[in-house]
């Protein structure tokens, strides 16, 4: 007799049975949704939500195959799109602007399994559909953005060395700082390289002033610009995530664009609204030696001065110079501070130093927070539609300073929903430079089901082919090789859908390459048991020495595969990366499968007796 050890049975047993149930959901498939959450940043009770929403629509003859609450988030499930999209518009007739309403799909499998955890595999944008944008980043802007830092900083750094100045102003690509006397030309050119010496300083001295002009070499403005991008993506990828919008993929397209995916979603107006938006923070004390009446007026802001509008239109003088920029914010949260909304800011340690030493030198003193937000506008021009660089800058609030706080306080002025807004665009990181749509384009979902359609059967087809032939070739050892196919199968959906690894179409021939691997498997066993058998050996050694001899030449191609897939995912992208997670998956099932499942159903139809002329192999 040759049996396979009884907690290696139980341990495939166990692991198909635990399959089975991850793989279920994808059985069900998914129907037309709608994804609702409250613009005010507030969570849906589990309850209470969905049957406001349910007898609305039952009101209008509208019926939801499905309604519940997931991660505080209403989901509707309809029949069809008609019934998707008439569901929508009630909604929001009924509550203009409460409600950010995405058309989506949602799975169709029951409710025990959601109460559960199971949830089916995620699908790709070429499966699924939803929305491809392809957003333009303001290199140009970047390097802009880096001139005024500098410039602000090199103002900090004069003044720290107690060195006089005339101005310090920016433009075309440098920073000019004019010093009221030429003897500190030297003390103020050590200042200025203190701050960044990788900037090229020149200098030029006329009437007993002396001027330093600081410029950026080729290389660091495409430094710069390079580094505009990757910090886009990570922010981009960062507010995806924090607006729940899942299965998502941001990754660069070019020299300066970046390709956003989002898939499943059908009407993505208030993620795009979010996504784009360029805003930022900026701390700056308030002039009170002037009037802002007057320079309102006169159209013009004293020396060392600017002039902004509070929300309620009156007009505010802030100092030129920042004390801390959103660039410096750590985290940001949102909260409540005496029962109104406010957001919890945590600065870095040069932040936190610097808000420190101003606190320290103006309490009694008033200090307002800048919100700033940057957006790209058509406007019309000479007959023409021309882009426009905008910007919106308010004054949210403007508080005296009642005592001395560093990297940690609130800011408050804000409504609940600009409060988690303005949290979560600060939390998710701020763009380095302005990026703007270029293109947008919506996959219907019907082209993703025909995707899902061809790439299954394709699958079924070429599977059928196969177990024709095994089970031919190989007689009754080709049916156990069918049933360890589909077993792997199985178990590769059950583990995408664990992981949450989205399938795309080039994951579906992953797949099939899966199959084609793991029937290679069988055949190098079922081949050595042959050889064993034609040498004399018995049925139950032929049996155990064919596994055992089979062994490494499984391994071993399989092993250098799964290194080519390690490589692809590393370094690919897109349907790159797709193919290669599905087949490096694979790669671990077919070994589970096709050593321990083949073992384990042969040794209980063939092991347990104890004599056997033949093998049907």
């Amino acid at each position: 007799m040759n049996r396979y050890p009884l907690w290696k049975s139980l341990l495939f047993a166990g692991v198909m049975l635990l399959a089975l149930l991850l793989a279920l959901p994808n059985v069900f498939g998914s129907a037309p949704a709608l994804q609702l959450s409250r613009k005010d940043g507030e969570l849906f009770a589990p309850a209470t939500s969905v049957q406001q929403f349910t007898d609305l629509l039952a009101r209008e003859q509208v019926k939801a195959d499905a309604s519940f609450v997931e991660n505080g988030r209403v989901v509707l499930r309809f029949g069809d799109v008609p019934t998707q999209l008439k569901a929508r518009d009630l909604i929001e007739s009924s509550s203009p602007g409460a409600y950010a309403i995405a058309t989506t799909f949602a799975s169709r499998a029951p409710a025990w399994a959601r109460a559960v955890g199971l949830k089916p595999m995620s699908l790709g944008l070429d499966l699924r559909g939803g929305i491809y944008l392809v957003y333009e980043v303001d290199v140009d802007g970047a390097v802009k953005q880096t001139l005024q830092r500098l410039e602000r900083d090199y103002r900090l750094a004069l003044r720290e060395k107690r060195i006089q100045y005339e101005s310090v102003e920016g433009g075309n690509g440098t920073v000019i700082v004019t010093l009221k006397d030429a003897a500190h030309l030297d003390e103020a050119r050590a200042a200025l390289t203190a701050v960044d010496a990788n900037v090229t300083l020149s200098t030029t001295t006329a009437d007993g002033a002396a001027e330093l002009r600081a410029s950026l070499s080729d290389v660091q403005v495409k430094e710069r610009q390079n580094f505009a991008i990757q910090q886009n993506i990570t922010a981009l990828g960062n507010r995806v995530n924090l607006l729940g919008v899942s299965e998502a993929s941001v990754q660069r397209q070019g020299s300066n664009r970046i390709a956003v995916q989002l898939p499943g979603v059908q009407d993505a107006s208030e993620v795009i609204r979010l996504l784009g938006k360029t805003a930022t923070l900026e701390f700056r004390l308030v002039d009170q030696g002037n009037n802002p009446i007057d320079a309102q007026q006169s159209g013009h802001a004293p020396l060392g001065t600017k002039l902004y509008k509070e929300r309620n239109g009156r007009p505010v003088l802030l100092k030129r110079d920042v004390i801390v920029t959103g660039e410096q914010l750590t985290n940001a949260t949102s909260t409540f501070q005496q029962g109104e909304p406010a957001v919890s800011v945590n600065l870095d340690a040069h932040g936190g130093d610097e808000m420190l030493r101003t606190t320290r030198e103006n309490l009694g003193k008033p200090m307002a927070v800048v919100f700033i937000e940057r957006e790209r506008q058509l406007r019309e021009q000479d007959g023409q539609k021309v882009a426009v660089d905008v910007n919106r800058e308010e004054v949210i609030s403007v508080a005296t300073i009642r005592g001395v706080f560093s990297n940690q306080f609130q800011i408050t002025g804000l409504t609940s929903r600009e409060g988690q807004e303005l949290a979560k665009l600060l939390r998710a990181g701020a763009l380095a430079a302005p990026v703007y749509i270029v293109e947008q384009r919506l996959i219907g979902p019907s082209l993703g089901q025909d995707n899902i359609d061809k790439g299954v059967s394709a699958l079924v087809i070429g599977s059928i082919a196969l177990f024709v032939f095994m089970t031919l070739y190989y007689s009754a050892f080709g049916v156990v090789a069918n049933f360890v196919l589909i077993c792997n199968v199985v178990l590769l959906t059950a583990c995408l859908s664990l992981f949450g690894a989205a399938l795309t179409l080039p994951g579906i021939a992953g797949i099939m390459l899966t199959v084609g691997m793991a029937v290679d498997a069988n055949i190098l066993i079922y081949e050595r048991i042959r050889e064993e058998v034609r040498n004399g050996n018995s049925p139950h050694a032929a049996i155990k020495a064919g596994f055992e001899k089979a062994f490494s030449a499984i391994a071993d191609a399989n092993v250098t595969t799964l290194i080519a897939g390690v490589v692809l995912f590393l370094f690919g992208t897109g349907p790159i990366k797709g193919f290669a997670v599905v087949l490096s998956v694979g790669i671990l099932t077919t070994l589970f499968t096709a050593l321990m499942g083949s073992r384990t159903i042969i040794g209980l139809i063939w092991g347990r007796r104890s004599a056997i002329k033949r093998l049907p192999v």
